[in-house]
């Protein structure tokens, strides 16, 4: 059992300090009867008598952690009988340290009664004494038991507070302490997962092309065809690279001052949507529409609310180059007092498979870039009014602030 605690103990097994308080007690209590030392002379039972409380109260002191209420009333019965004998301070010592180890070690509920019992109790002793022998000496023994009951009570519940306090301010701290490590654990995990996001984004698109190109230029034997794949191979691998030193360059900022690196915004896609033209249109058959609807188009949105969506708009395009049929692939933005919507149609279904590998992390990176700003993210084949047509459609909203026309 821990030191202080207050469980009992499964066994009745004495603690070390508990035989140790008991031998002193009892040798204490020996050289005082040896030379003669007693605190009530002329009792009824004079001489050797005190030896007989005294050793009782020894052996209750091995029991002082393990049964603390049996202790406490059995240590009681033995100090009124110590009285009956010339009595030893020792006795008197080994009872006020038992009822402070009653309250110490006790119940919850014997803690709370104890100080209470005894300060009744002395408080009883103290009027009776004075109706009996009305002598101001009785004020002197009502004060002594006090000291003798109600102190030692007092001062285990003062130091049984103590200890639950500070048992208490540890398991806080022991909280605070994993709390942090798991927010620790979950920033880390969001930062890899936000990296693992961008490196996606900046880099998918231009590989995709690379590989879609390459595969192109290696397959056709055409010399025009396969210089103007070269030309997109490299317009993309520098962008790729440019892309990858900006990443690399937010990486190694130990300031945080991301802002001093541009962030792509909406005003890009028009560039982005020509990059997939010289892409997809020689060599997939894909043409590609942008349809800006937004009321105030050149208003600047929420930095977190235009880099998602030019990541969302990216990464269609990018699968719409690997994965879609032959036709057009329309990028459609609109905008509500409270949401920008995007919508990105493309055609499916009839190819023997795609263009360039995939790994399904794409849609991935856009849910949760959606999610993330509190937004809806979907991505599905719709239903048309031609069977032979089969579209693939992807849906983002994206909460914005309104703020007087401007967010």
């Amino acid at each position: 059992m821990l030191d202080g605690g207050v469980s009992i103990h499964p066994t009745l097994r004495p603690h070390r300090d508990d035989v140790m308080i008991a031998v002193a007690g009892l040798a204490g209590g020996l050289v005082l009867w040896g030379v003669g030392l007693g605190m009530n002379p002329g009792r009824v039972f004079d001489g050797s008598w005190l030896l007989v409380p005294l050793v009782l109260m020894a052996c209750l002191e091995l029991l002082r952690r393990t049964r603390p209420a049996f202790v406490a009333a059995a240590g009681t019965l033995v100090l009124v009988l110590d009285q009956l004998t010339q009595g030893s301070l020792a006795s008197v010592m080994m009872y006020t340290d038992l009822i402070y180890a009653a309250v110490l070690y006790g119940s919850p509920a014997l803690a709370r009664r104890l100080p209470v019992i005894t300060g009744a109790a002395a408080v009883c002793v103290l009027v009776g004494m004075l109706a009996w022998i009305r002598e101001p000496e009785a004020i002197l023994i009502g004060v002594l038991t006090g000291l003798v009951t109600y102190g030692p009570a007092a001062t285990g519940m003062l130091v049984r507070n103590h200890r639950e306090t500070a048992a208490a301010e540890r398991l806080r701290a022991q909280q605070t302490a994993l709390l942090a490590d798991m927010d620790r654990a979950q920033a880390v995990n969001a930062e890899r997962s936000r990296m693992a996001r961008e490196l996606h984004d900046m880099v998918a698109n231009h590989l995709s092309a690379i590989a879609i190109h390459s595969t192109a230029a290696l397959s056709l034997d055409d010399p025009a065809t396969a210089r103007n794949a070269l030309g997109v191979i490299r317009e993309n691998s520098v962008d790729g690279l440019a892309e990858m030193r900006r990443l690399i360059g937010l990486l190694r900022d130990s300031g945080g001052d991301h802002e001093a690196h541009a962030q792509p915004t909406l005003d890009g896609l028009e560039s982005l949507v020509e990059q997939a033209r010289a892409g997809g249109g020689p060599s997939g058959g894909l043409t590609f529409a942008l349809h800006d609807e937004r009321p105030d188009g050149g208003t600047k949105l929420p930095a977190p609310v235009e880099l998602a969506a030019y990541r969302i708009v990216q990464e269609s395009l990018t699968n719409a180059l690997k994965h879609a049929s032959p036709g057009e692939v329309t990028i459609r933005l609109s905008r509500t007092d409270r949401a920008l919507r995007i919508v990105v149609t493309s055609h499916f279904g009839g190819r023997d498979g795609p263009r360039a590998p995939g790994s399904g992390a794409g849609l991935v990176g856009m849910g949760e870039r959606a999610t993330l700003l509190d937004g809806t993210f979907e991505a599905l084949p719709v239903d048309t009014d031609d069977p032979a047509v089969k579209l693939w459609r992807v849906t983002a909203e994206l909460p914005v602030e309104h703020q007087g026309g401007t967010a």
